[in-house]
């Protein structure tokens, strides 16, 4: 993977406008912002400004411009050409923070480029320095297209309605689940039968049994989101440790054929003997 801090220079890409980007001038005539509206990755912060002049309620979120970083949650968040101008890396943790950001009733509105010719970095034409750039596909519903850009709507996963001839749990989650994160191709939620306060999942969403039939690319999305979900614990739950498995097979305890990650908080006197974490799986091998 290319090195992160390389792309240090993707805020210049924001531009200065007098007008309403085309994005949002079609979300708000389709009345589509509804309710508290944040801007992620608002640049300058021209169509926060000029939304709220309309009436809108909406505040900005810009890591470069306005980085004081929301505390709530939001019936609707944009987030406009943002995607293009990051890495995959940075793609995922932009649509993790979105996803934890908006409420569970709430859509939120993609809009990526389409009229890109060069994907890579460029030296931009007035800052001199150089900016990267890249074509996006969202595995989201989109609402509108042209020759110039997408726009793609996103609700939490176990919002959607899935297939009905399938009985998976994880392919159809319950609506009442709180969701901890979601990203393209994977979500978190909170264990329906926990075995510690925090325990977590996190799930592809792809269908499958085996772990091991996963691309190298879905694991790694996968181990991704184990590492944001297990900073959220720390701060919320403060555990003293943790224990990360897989079952994979029956033999092995696995009651769901779809893969999942357990994050299990661990704390100081939760076992009168945690010596030996998880080889506990077989009791008689847990000393050594």
């Amino acid at each position: 993977m290319e090195n992160l801090k390389s792309n240090q220079y993707c805020h210049l890409t924001a531009k200065e406008r007098e007008t309403l980007s085309y994005p949002a001038k079609l979300l708000l005539n389709k009345r589509l912002l509804v309710g508290e509206v944040l801007d992620f990755g608002c640049g300058i912060g021209k169509d926060v400004e000029l939304l709220k002049a309309k009436g809108e309620n909406i505040v900005g979120y810009d890591k470069h411009y306005f980085p004081k970083y929301p505390t709530k949650k939001f019936d609707t968040i944009i987030c406009f050409y943002v995607l293009n101008v990051l890495m995959q890396e940075e793609q995922a943790n932009v649509l993790m923070e979105i996803s934890q950001l908006l409420k569970p009733s709430g859509k939120a509105y993609f809009a990526v480029r389409r009229d890109l010719q060069y994907e890579g970095f460029r030296t931009h034409k007035v800052h001199q320095k150089p900016t990267y750039q890249c074509n996006v596909i969202l595995n989201y519903k989109s609402i509108f297209t042209n020759d110039n850009c997408e726009i793609y709507e996103y609700r939490h996963f176990n919002q959607i309605k899935k297939n009905e001839t399938s009985d998976c749990p994880f392919c159809n989650p319950d609506s009442k689940s709180e969701l901890i994160l979601e990203s393209a191709t994977v979500y978190s939620i909170f264990d329906k039968y926990p075995v510690n306060s925090g325990h977590s999942l996190i799930i592809p969403k792809k269908h499958c049994s085996d772990y091991f039939q996963l691309s190298f690319k879905e694991q790694s999305a996968c181990w991704f989101m184990v590492n944001k979900v297990k900073e959220i614990l720390a701060q919320k739950y403060c555990p003293d440790g943790f224990n990360i498995g897989i079952n994979i097979g029956e033999s092995a305890g696995q009651t769901i054929p779809h893969v999942h990650i357990h994050i299990i908080p661990r704390y100081k006197g939760d076992v009168e003997e945690p010596r030996g974490g998880v080889r506990g799986v077989i009791p008689s091998k847990q000393n050594y």
